[in-house]
């Protein structure tokens, strides 16, 4: 199977760094082809523009644009990894997925409605957050966190969502919670991706 990891911290060092090793690692182990897209590694640039739409309405996607696409086409599954800032996405995956997963190549309209472009491939997002699970779990974020994301951006285009982990407190857990998280990611790539 060909996955697709589109990655978004800025710190080499951070938690989610050690979520995209154990991701990788996980699906490389059970014979899996893995392509890394880090978003910030690559000064993805996230800001739509109004020549990127005009450019895509003539049928000229941008470059950078089309080569993303291009890794999308290719891949089986999409996992996303991203820490929750302000109860969203970091600005550089919410613009990756503004100019991506554009009308035309994602999702289109048609007289029954919306068309999913993007099905027959599964997808698994991974976020990290400082608030507990509890709080998020009892204010309804966890549950919001997940319709906009697995529903509004993946099922919206037609990718099956398979899993959505959520860890909290991450900056306040002591590395054995950490590890145990790991394991959880592990696990879940096995349940999910298995041999």
């Amino acid at each position: 199977m060909k996955h697709l990891i589109v990655y978004a911290h800025p710190y080499s060092e951070s938690f989610n760094h050690a979520i995209l090793e154990t991701t990788v690692n996980a699906l490389k182990n059970n014979g899996h082809e893995v392509t890394v897209r880090d978003l910030y590694q690559l000064n993805f640039q996230p800001v739509l523009k109004a020549e990127d739409t005009a450019a895509m309405r003539d049928g000229r996607v941008p470059d950078d644009i089309k080569t993303e696409q291009e890794y999308i086409e290719k891949a089986d599954a999409i996992t996303l990894i991203y820490p929750i800032w302000w109860t969203g996405l970091p600005a550089i995956l919410k613009g990756y997925i503004d100019r991506v997963f554009s009308y035309g190549f994602a999702y289109a309209v048609g007289n029954e409605g919306i068309i999913k472009l993007l099905k027959g491939k599964k997808g698994f997002i991974i976020n990290t957050h400082g608030t507990s699970k509890e709080v998020y779990d009892a204010n309804g974020m966890t549950a919001g966190l997940k319709v906009t994301s697995d529903t509004g951006i993946f099922d919206f285009t037609g990718i099956e969502p398979v899993e959505h982990l959520l860890f909290g407190s991450v900056p306040y857990v002591d590395d054995a919670a950490r590890k145990d998280m790991l394991k959880t990611v592990e696990n879940t790539i096995d349940s999910h991706f298995p041999r």
